[in-house]
């Protein structure tokens, strides 16, 4: 079953943040389009792109880090090597350990996503592997992309 946000259309506009990914030539299948696990890759470099350039997440010597828990992805139309795609990136829940994120990837200069997603971080306490609150600067970055 479709939650109200998966059952409605999806626009560019839904989307708080953007990042341009360039896909790859070994990104292509024997089918010739972007081969399907590569999408969460797009996903994963949006989200972190994002988390450790606003939020100073520093994934080397942090004392927090993100665990994926959680992730989906619907395919609308696919992609190919050459294209471009835009990432879009919001929040759809914000708590206190956790943020759900949502992903539109859309080909530059389309309104429409070819696919959608969701991605979910526990954040945890690097040496005790507990969940812990996410850190202040994370947590300020997030607010802004929350709908």
């Amino acid at each position: 079953m479709s939650t109200p946000q998966e059952s409605r259309t999806e626009r560019r506009s839904d989307y708080r943040h953007f990042l341009a990914i360039p896909t790859r030539w070994m990104d292509n299948d024997v089918y010739g389009h972007v081969n399907n696990v590569i999408y969460y890759s797009y996903f994963d470099t949006v989200i972190n792109e994002y988390l450790i350039r606003e939020g100073g997440l520093d994934i080397h010597d942090g004392s927090v880090v993100g665990y994926a828990v959680e992730t989906n992805c619907r395919f609308h139309r696919s992609f190919s090597f050459p294209d471009s795609i835009d990432a879009g990136l919001r929040v759809g829940h914000l708590g206190n350990t956790s943020v759900r994120y949502e992903i539109g990837l859309f080909r530059q200069g389309e309104d429409k996503p070819a696919a959608t997603g969701h991605f979910v971080h526990v954040f945890v306490a690097r040496e005790t592997d507990k969940p812990t609150a996410i850190p202040a600067g994370i947590r300020a970055c997030l607010e802004p992309l929350c709908v």
